[in-house]
């Protein structure tokens, strides 16, 4: 809470704690410091006032970045300025236009392709929203009124009832049963009870503070008069926007890859144009020419069409992700799923269904019954450790209906969620809740409050018999409880039993459940007025049951984990609900590591929770603050995190983690605009489909890495050959045949291997290490290998090629044509080597990309156009082949296949040879590491 002045006078120090911990102090002398008669609330000028003090209740916004600042942003990509300067010095050395409109259309089509997903996230997400809560009921001058949530002022006196979003943060002046589900702000998954009197502990968590309302959770149950306190930016809820805004973005791992590669390629490119010109000086070549080759060898070195495809596959793997139910915010993002290592995921609501549900139903006599089903869906049974369904006597579940206000029609909710668990285990126990309740008037009421700990209700029946259901904590009720209900009729509870119930409970409770007792008797006297009269009729009671609730695991998220486990990926539970729920929770979703909380972190200083952090497995009780710190551990041990969540406490975490992904569904304005993912079915399976998709979509781009790079290698090579030795006149190639094969030849071929199917074994492999660049010493050792295969084939023909063919010998570019031809077929056989590293081409896999084989055709048909059509001959400065010269060109082609064939058979010999060792753990490097890329 921050503070609030009085009219423009500045407070002293005890009305300034007053206001800024007002959970230490009466409501009264709240109201006091705030000037504010909790009987009639603030009047219309007073509100004006305020209003023009403290501005709307709501959060400041980000301001929009227009869309020619995120143009540029994109433009300012390292790679792609490579490119522009390159255009530039085509344009102004070569006097060509081909070369610079190609290099500038490219730079186009790459800019356009994240521009445009990135603003489909945008429409994407502003379809997501749930709709706003927009008005609230206020005193102002002693009447109640309807106000917009934004005209709220600290001070203000509003009323609340179950259904009610609260509009901001206050102090709780009046709470009639109050309970309230703050889980999109603490994690929290039941509703807390509220209360109205002060606290003492000043240091108390958010989650603690009782007598304190907060912006944007939900009541309940019961009502309320909320003294504001806080309001827009100086709420909870602001605090967390204000972490929001000061938490850094970090790159992504693709993005930083990419950012490497062009720093490479442009040394490379630095350092062998220095060289070309050095020799062609010594040679005695012409400036004007050396500027030429320079710029010749300057295109072939630099793959222009890397962001492109890059873009391209990125953008294909988001719109199989949203077809899957996750919309990707930032095409970048997609590739950080594939390399992640950790999950950092909330529980309620993510890993749970957020619909409390009995589990465990214990009998008084000792019978423990198991209760299948899910959530507020009545399908299910009561089962006893022998399978067979075996029934409660009907008080036992008349009791659960009645002593209730909770309602479920057709798995929706309305009321307390732990009410409704038992209107849902009273439905699977075979009664007609709404029957029952229309049979039972009820007559009279103990409303439930913490203090006491329990609710009671006083039902007629038709026979005009008065039943009183009471529910509540068990050790509440058992010493409300005179007799037990058991198969043989009521016995009386002595505390040889007493002790064994409880024991029961404990047991329950250590499981994580949530536990309640539930019990009645028929009066025998008429029902009395009084409210105390009524809480002294609670007695004598007889037990009918203890039950056990939690909030179930999702089905599907068990398996999600345990895939995610296989595929060397750790998740950990952080979670605002306490640490013995979340530690059940965790066992049964089959989450390893230790379980702590939140006191535990602050206990450590940086340096041992980043030695502490991979191996907690649950941090329950977490603040905020406590979830960027683990964030941060993890990443600084070179791991890739993803957080998921729902709430808005998770927003800032979110935004710290590599990828932030949040719920659609049930996920807050918040925490959607702080993630880069959202999941539209709130589906944590989800997220292991999408770290699928990102590896496949990682490998497709390396198999792109490597079949442009082995190109570019190979020009090099030629280029540094021809001026080393000076044949072809030191430029074997012109620009636009370089051109020709790095977008035209190499566009369509690297455009299908951006579809290409993933690996089906790609989830049984570790993530790759977070430090791997895209160039590692054997995927450079393995591309300098093809590069002089093709280089040196290439160079044979260009200089043996007049004396094979004498025939031809006289056409000024026979032989360049041959070597051009050549490098072509280099390409077409080298795309089928780059779809797996260690795969044979010789497979049926290599038949499963349609897109690849349509490309290689039109490769191979584009290139005869190119070479056979006069009118293509002056632009390509190509000449006719004769049928024998394109067999050679495709035999000498194909040694880059043979040569690859070999090493790959080499290398799966060798690994069927080395002994098997234990796969190394998620994100640290790791030679069993096996990428489908170089």
């Amino acid at each position: 809470m921050s503070s609030q002045g009085n009219n423009g006078s500045v407070p002293g120090p005890s009305v300034q704690q007053q206001i800024t911990s007002p959970w230490l102090f009466p409501a009264d002398e709240v109201a006091s410091a705030l000037e504010t008669n909790p009987e009639t609330g603030l009047d219309a000028g007073e509100v004006r006032d305020r209003v023009e003090r403290y501005g709307p209740n709501s959060l400041a916004e980000g301001k929009r970045t227009p869309a020619w600042r995120k143009i540029l942003v994109l433009l300012s990509d390292r790679l792609t300025i490579v490119l522009i300067i390159a255009a530039v010095v085509s344009a102004v050395v070569s006097r060509e236009w081909e070369t610079p409109v190609v290099i500038l259309l490219v730079i186009i089509l790459n800019t356009t392709l994240n521009y445009v997903q990135e603003r489909r996230a945008e429409n994407s997400l502003e379809a997501l929203r749930n709709a706003s809560v927009d008005s609230c009921r206020v005193l102002r001058s002693g009447n109640a009124v309807t106000a917009e949530r934004t005209e709220l002022v600290p001070g203000d006196v509003v009323l609340l009832e179950a259904g009610d979003s609260v509009p901001a943060d206050g102090r709780l002046l009046e709470a009639v049963r109050l309970q309230v589900a703050e889980a999109a702000l603490t994690g929290e998954s039941k509703p807390t009870n509220k209360i109205t009197a002060p606290l003492s502990d000043p240091h108390l968590p958010v989650a603690d503070r009782t007598n304190l309302l907060f912006m944007d959770t939900d009541v309940t149950r019961g009502r309320a008069v909320l003294l504001v306190t806080g309001t827009g930016m100086n709420t909870q809820i602001g605090t967390i926007a204000h972490l929001l805004g000061s938490t850094t973005e970090e790159k992504t791992t693709l993005q930083r890859s990419i950012d490497q590669l062009a720093r490479v390629l442009t040394y490379i490119a630095l350092a062998v144009v220095a060289l070309v010109f050095v020799l062609g000086l010594l040679r005695g070549d012409s400036w004007e020419d050396l500027f030429l080759t320079a710029v010749s060898l300057a295109v072939a070195t630099i793959p222009e069409g890397l962001t492109a495809v890059v873009a391209f596959t990125l953008a294909m793997g988001a719109s199989r992700l949203a077809a899957r139910g996750a919309i990707i915010k930032q095409l970048a993002a997609v590739e950080t799923l594939g390399s992640t290592s950790q999950i950092c995921t909330d529980k309620t609501g993510t890993l749970t269904l957020n619909e409390m549900t009995v589990r465990r139903l214990y009998s008084p006599s000792g019978r423990r019954f198991r209760v299948t089903g899910n959530g507020y869906s009545t399908d299910g049974k009561i089962l006893s450790p022998d399978g067979q369904s075996t029934p409660l006597p009907p008080e036992a579940y008349m009791a659960m209906a009645l002593c209730n206000d909770a309602s479920v029609e057709d798995g929706r909710l309305t009321g307390d969620p732990t009410e409704g668990s038992l209107v849902v285990l009273a439905e699977k126990g075979g009664i007609d809740v709404a029957g029952a309740r229309t049979a039972h008037r009820r007559i009279a009421e103990v409303p439930f409050d913490s203090d006491y700990k329990f609710m009671a209700t006083f039902n007629r029946d038709a026979g005009a018999a008065v039943h009183c259901n009471v529910k509540g904590a068990p050790g509440v009720v058992l010493d409300r409880t005179a007799f037990l209900q058991t198969p043989d009729g009521l016995v009386p509870l002595d505390p040889e039993e007493r002790a064994r119930i409880s024991r029961d409970v404990e047991s329950l409770a250590n499981a994580g459940l949530r536990t309640m007792a539930v019990a009645g008797r028929v009066l025998d006297a008429p029902v009395p007025s009084s409210p105390d009269a009524l809480f002294a009729e609670a007695a004598n009671l007889v037990l009918y049951a203890v039950v056990g609730i939690l909030d179930p695991p999702r089905q599907e998220a068990a398996e999600a984990i345990a895939k995610a486990r296989a595929a060397g990926i750790d998740v950990h539970m952080i979670t605002g609900d306490h640490l013995v729920t979340a530690s059940a929770i965790a066992r049964d979703l089959g989450i390893e590591g230790r379980a702590a909380a939140g006191t535990a972190l602050d206990a450590m200083d940086d340096d041992e929770l980043r030695a502490e952090a991979p191996q907690l497995g649950v941090l329950a009780r977490v603040s905020p603050e406590h979830k960027i710190r683990i964030v941060e551990a993890l990443q600084a041990d070179g791991y890739i995190v993803a957080m998921t969540g729902d709430g808005v406490n998770d927003a800032p975490a979110l935004k710290r983690a590599d990828i932030g992904i949040a719920m659609g569904i049930t996920g807050t304005d918040v925490s959607k605009g702080a993630a880069k993912m959202i999941l539209t079915d709130d589906n944590f399976a989800t997220i292991v489909a999408a770290v699928e998709e990102g590896r496949g979509i990682y490998d497709n781009i390396l198999k792109f890495v490597r079949f442009q790079l082995t190109t570019a290698w190979g020009f090099v090579l030629i280029f540094l050959a021809a001026a080393t030795f000076g044949f072809a006149g030191g430029a074997p190639f012109t620009a636009l045949q370089i051109l020709w094969v790095n977008i035209i030849m190499d566009g369509p071929p690297a455009l299908a291997l951006g579809v290409d199917r993933t690996d089906p074994a790609v989830m049984k492999r570790p993530p790759r290490p977070a430090a791997e660049p895209l160039l590692t010493g054997r995927r450079i050792a393995v591309l300098t290998m093809l590069g002089i295969v093709m280089a040196v084939g290439t160079c044979t023909v260009l200089v043996n090629a007049p004396r094979w063919f004498p025939e031809s010998a006289g056409s000024t570019n026979f032989a360049t044509t041959m070597a051009f031809t050549t490098f072509v077929f280099y390409q077409v056989f080298n795309l089928l080597n780059v779809r797996s590293e260690t795969g044979s081409v010789f497979t049926l896999r290599t038949f499963t990309n349609r897109a690849i084989w349509v490309s290689l055709v039109a490769v191979v048909v584009l290139q005869v156009l190119v070479v056979q059509l006069s009118i293509f001959g002056g632009l390509f400065d190509t000449v006719p082949l004769t049928s024998g010269q394109w067999l050679l060109c495709f035999a000498v082609g194909a040694t880059v296949l043979v040569v690859s064939e070999i090493g790959k058979a080499v290398q799966r010999l060798a690994a069927r040879r080395r002994p098997a060792a234990g796969q190394a753990r998620a994100g640290q490097p790791s030679a069993s590491y096996q990428g489908e890329g170089l």
